[in-house]
């Protein structure tokens, strides 16, 4: 069924700007108690603080938060609320533990576990960043068989769907893509995908032609090119190699999105470039060495693919740059 705009609720919480000793009884009345029904237990002695960003639609609720340590107690009293959804809880700094159905269990920094928001629990975090997402029982119930038994169970950081889960989430949260109705089923039936391969015991997951897979990888290899695009030895065998798949498999995840590789490389290299050449301090230096900073070896080449992309040599650009800068800066 379509969701339209009315669907999406994004809720932010701070403790910044409240007197110190309202800190946490706010947090633990508005936030845990009124929104994710839980009760809160400062963890450290020093003032208290804490921010949250909440965003729920049909299908798909994430919480991202961050502050000092602190413990959240699911009790009894908490659960007649009848959210029987799975959660999962990825750590970001230190250690966190969960106890729940008689289990103790220690989470390390990057990996993950799921949990029974239908059943009472007790988490404990460290300070700094956390991320957690809840999807509801019945949209794993068809992907994995016997849910309830695959929580409590950690996820080590380096597996792989959890990579893809994350690398997704982070490009989505990101991009805005809950917010938009267009996109929004699309992306919440994804994460319901990647979220089932996370918490199961699945086969490693290749090139898997499933659009959840394939969607996933996609944006994965997307931030890795953008993190080395500047790198001259960037090339389609080493982005493949770090992302576990082969050169075709990628270049076809590419193109298929619209670009080739070497396109999106020079893309992200032309734009820095840009941004190099214009700003105040860029006419210190000179353009082939401006080149060699973002990528590119052949400083011809670079010429004919900036005049190409932008309709004006990177001398021109510069020049641009320098009149517009005299004219917000005149002499007095």
């Amino acid at each position: 069924m379509p969701t339209d705009a009315a669907d999406f609720r994004s809720l932010r919480f701070s403790t910044r700007g409240l007197p110190e000793r309202m800190r946490v009884p706010m947090w633990r009345e508005e936030f845990g108690r009124r929104i994710v029904h839980v009760d809160i237990e400062p963890l450290s002695d020093v003032p208290f603080q804490a921010e949250a960003t909440l965003q729920a639609l049909p299908g798909l609720r994430t919480l991202a938060w961050q502050g000092s340590a602190m413990r959240f107690k699911r009790s009894q009293t908490n659960i007649i609320d009848g959210d029987d959804s799975i959660g999962v809880i990825i750590c970001s700094p230190g250690r966190s533990q969960l106890s729940q159905r008689g289990q103790e269990i220690e989470f390390r920094a990057g990996g993950a576990i799921a949990l029974l928001h239908s059943e009472p629990a007790i988490v404990t975090y460290a300070e700094g960043l956390q991320f957690g997402l809840s999807v509801p029982r019945e949209a794993l119930t068809p992907r994995v068989a016997n849910v309830d038994s695959l929580t409590m169970r950690p996820i080590p950081r380096r597996t792989e769907a959890l990579r893809l889960l994350t690398a997704y989430l982070k490009s989505a949260l990101k991009n805005g893509a809950l917010a938009a109705p267009k996109l929004r089923d699309a992306v919440v039936t994804h994460i319901h995908d990647l979220v089932a391969l996370a918490i199961s015991d699945c086969a490693p997951l290749g090139e898997s032609s499933a659009s959840a897979v394939v969607a996933a990888r996609h944006i994965a290899a997307l931030d890795y090119i953008t993190a080395h695009f500047q790198d001259p030895e960037l090339n389609l065998e080493a982005v493949a190699r770090c992302q576990g798949i082969s050169p075709r498999y990628l270049q076809h995840l590419m193109t298929s999105s619209g670009a080739s590789f070497t396109e999106r490389v020079n893309e992200l290299r032309l734009q820095r470039a840009f941004a190099l050449l214009i700003e105040p301090h860029g006419s210190a230096r000179r353009i082939s060495d401006i080149a060699l900073d973002v990528g590119f070896s052949d400083i011809s080449h670079f010429n004919r693919l900036f005049r190409t992309r932008f309709g004006v040599s990177p001398r021109g650009v510069r020049g641009a740059g320098r009149i517009v800068a005299e004219s917000r800066n005149p002499d007095p």
